[in-house]
């Protein structure tokens, strides 16, 4: 069992679609109890051998010390108002709130609204598929990834994120799921997040926009090999759901996308008149350095089979430990939005690489 279920650590879980799904399954494979709730999902949830409960109010007698809310964008607010409602009738239960949402600024809004804003602590893992719905959920879609896990100050209606809660989040992330979390502010979420998810789901859909129209289609598609498939996979995702994402983050993808827009189209008019065109392809190599470079940046996050964070089979010297003392929210956040993650939490330390 992990440290987090022995100390009486439990989930619940609104949503079983692909992150939803993944999620319980990766709890399940802990031993973690979880519990569940989704109706288009529960006949193939408990076949799987999940805990559903048929409702929020049915998942809330369980009284899980976490509750994840793993709805579609567009639903969030509806799906907080249902979990006010069960903790009004469930006196004495006290949840932490997350999310697995892939925009936090909107989420947290709608969390905010329903009155829950006091207890809420943002999150999002970073992995996924193009493919949808509880069946194509996995476990190991949610074991070992980098998470995005956002706090806030105090001001605009907003209650200052708890720090308690703030740690409950970490221990679970970093604990049972193995992974890393990246502590952010909403915003500085919503802005990388922009970079390196939202707007490749858009250029993908572009990709596959323009081989839909061009009167060589077929021979194109015929001719498709791994560059084509690499571009495009993300294109092969729900579309109602990228473009959720997309609208709910418009205000730092429109700005990207215009950046994109004028490059291509610099890079177009540098082809018309045979001019130069290094500029273009020789700017991505600090990514190129940055990642490819022995130690740098991994993009998957830590792997099934790593050293677990938080055993000490991470802590060498290239870890630093930061005491949950003072406002150690704004600390990780100014550590975190430098590049650090937090592997795990020890001895009332957050370990930092």
């Amino acid at each position: 069992m992990s440290g987090f279920a022995a100390q009486g650590g439990s989930v619940g879980i609104v949503g079983l679609g692909l992150i939803g799904g993944s999620l319980a399954r990766a709890l399940q494979a802990a031993a973690v109890p979880v519990v569940a709730t989704d109706p288009a999902s529960a006949e193939e949830a408990r076949a799987a051998g999940l805990s559903v409960a048929d409702d929020v109010a049915g998942l809330a007698v369980h009284r899980p010390e976490i509750v994840v809310l793993a709805a579609p964008l567009r639903a969030m607010r509806a799906v907080a108002g249902e979990l006010a409602e069960a903790l009004a009738g469930e006196p004495g239960w006290d949840p932490t709130v997350t999310d697995v949402g892939s925009v936090k600024a909107p989420v947290r809004e709608a969390v905010v609204d329903a009155g829950l804003g006091d207890r809420y602590v943002g999150a999002h893992p970073m992995s996924g598929t193009e493919r949808s719905g509880f069946a194509a959920s996995a476990a190991e879609l949610m074991q070992g990834i980098p998470w995005a896990v956002t706090c806030a100050a105090a001001g605009a209606g907003v209650a200052r994120t708890d720090p308690a809660r703030l740690e409950r989040v970490l221990r679970l992330v970093t604990g049972p799921l193995g992974g890393t979390a990246a502590v952010l502010t909403d915003d500085l979420h919503d802005e990388a997040a922009a970079l390196v998810s939202h707007v490749p789901h858009v250029l993908a859909n572009q990709l596959l926009g323009a081989v839909a129209g061009a009167p060589v289609r077929n021979l194109a598609l015929g001719l498709a090999a791994g560059s084509f498939r690499d571009g495009t996979r993300v294109g092969f995702t729900d579309p109602r759901r990228t473009e959720a994402m997309v609208t709910e983050n418009a205000a730092w993808v429109a700005p990207v996308l215009r950046l994109a827009a004028r490059d291509l189209e610099r890079l177009a008019d540098a082809l018309d008149s045979n001019a130069p065109t290094h500029w273009f392809f020789d700017r991505p190599d600090p990514v190129r350095d940055q990642i490819g470079r022995p130690g740098g940046t991994r993009v998957t996050g830590l792997h099934p089979g790593d050293g677990a964070p938080g055993t000490g089979d991470d802590v060498g010297p290239d870890v630093e430990a930061v005491p949950l003392t003072g406002d150690w929210p704004a600390e990780l956040v100014a550590r975190c939005a430098a590049g650090a993650v937090v592997i795990g939490l020890d001895d009332g330390k957050a370990l930092l690489r």
